[in-house]
């Protein structure tokens, strides 16, 4: 089942049970998807959207909390600091599990030894064989240390 339908019967799950915050959580995410969907239709492509550009859609939502966290906790409001954390959670529970940190490595100094040796290549490489299951900033870590 796509993310999508996931959830869909969550939000339906979480209405009847009077999961208010939940619900907006979920109702947000597919809101961001049904967006995904009409851009692409405006591109004049099918409107429906692969497994890999729903993940990317949470991954952008996830970004964005974690974010607006950080300004909340700088700005002393840490009632919206919560909320935001609330919802980061919801989205964390429809993402796949994050990429072991050593198997990123195996992964870049295989790359490596390959011969892509300069940083955007080998970001490039990286990203594209775990296809938006890796987390940028912590692929980007592990290059510029592959690379010293």
């Amino acid at each position: 089942m796509s993310i999508s339908g996931r959830l869909r019967e969550d939000l339906n799950a979480s209405l009847k049970s009077g999961a208010k915050e939940r619900a907006g959580a979920i109702r947000l995410l597919l809101s961001e998807l049904h967006n995904k969907e009409k851009d692409k239709q405006a591109k004049g492509e099918k409107p429906v959207l692969s497994e890999e550009e729903e993940i990317a859609v949470l991954k952008r939502e996830t970004k964005k909390r974690k974010e607006a966290i950080e300004l909340f906790r700088k700005g002393n409001r840490e009632d919206l600091a919560k909320k935001d954390e609330a919802e980061l959670k919801v989205i964390g529970e429809y993402l796949p599990p994050e990429i072991d940190p050593k198997e990123i490595k195996a992964v870049v100094d295989r790359l490596f030894a390959a011969g892509h040796k300069e940083f955007n290549a080998l970001m490039r490489e990286t990203m594209k064989e775990f296809k938006g299951r890796a987390d940028g900033r912590e692929v980007s870590e592990i290059v510029k240390e592959a690379l010293k």
